[in-house]
Parts: structure tokens; sequence; C-alpha cells
């Protein structure tokens, strides 16, 4: 009896076919990888190849060099930039916040001096110092990279302006009506601007100058790991033109003489530059910035003296300290004294005659201030008031007037001397970025062109 023969499907055939084993190569077989790292390592047993890894090695750190360079110079510049561009022109803007709303007090007491009818002079001056602030407010606060710690001081600002205007006005009404209630108000102005503006223009004005300071400072760190790699890059070039010299008995590898060249222009450039941008912004810093800070101080410290030495005459001593005293002439005694101290910083920081002329003016017309208060107290103790507001106004055309404007002039000076040194810092990095560039690919593209000279001759 026979049987059908057994029909198997494909899948059974598959299944019934030996699997072939997938395993490591074996001891007389190399991976891929391995064979080409075998390859490059005999090759580099020869002088040809050595000569290939050198160049490869070569032109890799003059990249690198020029790439770091790059970076860490625009880095540099950058900051020099926002010296020049951002911080200084922030930090002026609140030294003429601080300045106008001191100026604006200062008016606004003046005005009351003369009686119930403001002078259009004074009003004039007022109006002009308020609509400066809101000018320079708005100026600080349309600047974007501003840090945080300056838009809340802004808008502490923005927020109490508009209340001291409105205290003013109604000091103004009552002052016009022959009310002693005008007095009060103002001395609520006063109390407005002394104890909330003035601090947070102070504070925005601290908080700019320091950034200020961190911007310069970053400008002049000096770029040490370019001028390491540049150094490095420097020894590998020697070495390989040694090693070439000892083998061949030739002097120069042409195209290693142009890498060196190039990478050493990179490095003396490198260097020359970062000193000079370091020395122009340590002289924007000590000859500009210090002493704009101290001329800036003194500025608001006149003026705040002046608006205490008319609310000294308007309160009449109906305001005192803790101590019993005049709380308005203790105030104008403790500013002229800081006046007088910061006008002697401000000498000695000036470099030069220019610079120091106008300080030693302010210092003067600050003696004659003094001399002529004391004239009008002593008018006002002996029961003289009206001769006391007249040596009071006396004051305000001479000594007092020439304080301010000896001030300004050596505060536009002083600015300029800044912004020039600051420029020049910035303008030493200008273009060191695109030079070393340019020299750390030509350098590159020698060091190769030398090796393969030298590679050729093998073949």
């Amino acid at each position: 009896m026979t049987h059908p023969p057994t029909v198997r499907t494909a899948p059974e055939e598959a299944r019934a076919q030996p699997s072939v084993p997938v395993t490591a190569p074996g001891p007389g077989r190399r991976a891929p990888w391995s064979a080409a790292t075998d390859r490059m390592r005999a090759a580099a047993t020869t002088e040809p190849g050595r000569l290939r890894v050198i160049g490869a090695v070569l032109a890799l750190l003059v990249v690198a060099f020029g790439s770091v360079t790059v970076l860490e110079v625009q880095d540099r510049a950058g900051s020099a930039n926002d010296v020049v561009e951002h911080s200084q022109p922030l930090s002026s803007h609140a030294a003429d916040i601080f300045q106008s709303l001191a100026a604006a007090d200062a008016a606004v007491t003046e005005g009351f001096l003369a009686g119930r009818q403001e002078p259009a002079g004074t009003r004039k001056d007022y109006d002009e110092a308020i609509g400066n602030t809101y000018k320079w407010l708005q100026a600080a606060a349309s600047d974007t990279s501003a840090s945080r710690e300056s838009k809340k001081q802004i808008t502490k600002l923005y927020e109490g302006l508009p209340r001291y205007v409105q205290l003013v006005e109604r000091a103004r009404d009552n002052n016009r009506q022959g009310f002693p209630l005008g007095g009060a108000y103002l001395r609520y102005a006063n109390d407005q601007m002394t104890g909330k503006l003035l601090p947070a223009a102070e504070l925005l004005y601290g908080a700019e100058t320091e950034r200020l300071g961190r911007d310069r400072d970053e400008a002049r760190s000096w770029p040490f790991l370019s001028t390491g790699l540049g150094l490095v890059a420097l020894g590998a070039l020697y070495w390989a033109q040694r090693r070439d010299c000892r083998r061949t008995n030739r002097v120069f590898n042409r195209g290693l003489l142009v890498a060196t060249a190039a990478s050493t222009v990179v490095l003396l450039w490198l260097v020359a530059g970062h000193t000079v941008a370091r020395s122009e912004l340590r002289d924007a810093d000590v000859h500009g910035q210090q002493s704009l800070d101290v001329l800036n101080t003194a500025r608001i410290s006149s003026l705040k003296a002046r608006a205490d030495e008319n609310l000294a005459l308007v309160a009449r001593g109906s305001v005192l300290t803790p101590q019993g005293k005049d709380k308005y002439e203790t105030d104008f005694t403790t500013g002229m004294a800081e006046l007088d101290e910061q006008l002697r910083k401000a000498e000695k920081l000036a470099e030069d005659t220019e610079g120091r002329t106008p300080v030693g003016k302010a210092l003067a017309a600050t003696e004659e201030w003094n001399r002529i208060h004391e004239a009008a107290r002593e008018s006002e103790n002996a029961g003289d008031y009206a001769g006391a507001r007249q040596k009071i106004d006396q004051s305000k055309t001479s000594s007092y007037k020439q304080v301010g404007d000896t001030l300004e002039t050596a505060r536009k000076y002083e600015e300029g001397q800044f912004r020039e040194a600051a420029k020049n810092g910035r303008g030493a990095l200008s273009l060191l970025p695109f030079g070393a560039a340019l020299l750390a690919l030509l350098g590159a593209g020698a060091a190769i062109a030398g090796v393969n000279r030298r590679v050729s001759e093998y073949r």
C-alpha cells in the first residue's frame, strides 16, 4: 500500500532549513571601524602619514585659536559697546532725573519767598524741571535693556511725581489767597520729594551706575583662553618647523612660516588691542565716570541745600528736629558741608586744568553762598524778615547760580572725556574679530599646504 507524498508548505520548508548563527568576527576577522583604525595607525608609522597628522593638528590648532579669539573679542566688544550706547546714557539719564527733581523742589520754594505772587521766572524754572523729569523718565523707560531694579524705581517715580505736582498746586492756590495752609502743603510736597521721589531717583542712579561698572569690567576682562590657545598654536608651529629642519636640513617651510606669521599677528593684535581697550576704559572710569559721579552728587546737594534754605525762611522754625533744632536749617548746614566735601573730591579727580578750573570756581562760590546765608540768618534772628529774604534772593543770582553753572560746565567736560575714552576702547576691538577670522583661515590653509609640499616629496 502506497502513501501519498507529504507536501510541505513554504513556511515549513523555511523552518526546516538550518539557521545560520551570527557571531562576532573570529580571530582572523576585524570589524570595519577597527580595520580603519589599523590603517590609520599603520599610515602614521610612515613619514608621509605622520606629516598628514601633523598638518591636521596644526590646522585645527590655528582654527581653534582664531575661533576662540573671535568669540572672546566679540564678547568684550559687545560690553564696550554697551558702555557707550546703553549703560552710560542710562546712568546719565538717571542723574538728570535726580537733578531735575531737586531743581523742581528748589524752584517751587523760591516762588514762596516772593509772597503771594509767584515770579514768572521761578514758575518757568519749575515747569522746565518737571518737564525735563518726564523727558528723562521716558528716555530711561524706553531702554529695554534696563534692569529690573531700574524699572521698579522708574515705576515709583511715574506714580509719585503726579502726587508731588498736585501738592505743589494746592500750595500755590492757598498761597495766592494768603492762607497759611499754603506753607503746610509746601512742606507736604517737600516731604513727598525728599521721602519718596529723590530716594527712588537715587536708587535708579545707583542701579544704572552699578550696571555701567559691570559692563566696563566685562569689557576689560582679559581673554585668557584665546591667549593661551595662541601660545599653544605658536609652540606647535615652532616644533613642526624645527622637526622639518632636522629631517631635511631646510631652514624654512614657506607654508608653516606663513601660518606662524598669521598666528603671531593675531596674537599680537589680540594683546595690543585688549591692552589699549583696557587702558582707555580705565581712563573713562577714573577720569570720567568717577568725576561725573561726584559732580552729579554735588549738584544734587546744592539743589537740596537751596530748597532747605528757602524752606527754613518759609517755615520760620515751625518744623523741628527731635533735638529741638530748626529742621531745614540743620539740613541746609549738613548739605553745604557735603557739597564742600564733594567739590574738593571732584577737584582732586580732575586730571587737567580744564576740569579743575570750574570746580575751583564752584568751591569759591560755595564759600560766598555760606557767607550770604549767615548774614540772612542774622537778619532773620533780628526780626528783619524782609532783609533776610533779600539776602537769600541775592544769593540766587550770584553764588548759588554760579555753583550750578560751574558744576554744569565741569559735568559736560567730564562726560565728554568719558565718552571719548570709552569710544577709543571700543574702537580698539572693532576690527579684531574680522581680522582674526581671516588670518586664522589663512594660517590653517598655509599649514596644510606647507605639510602637503613635504608629503609630495615621498611620491
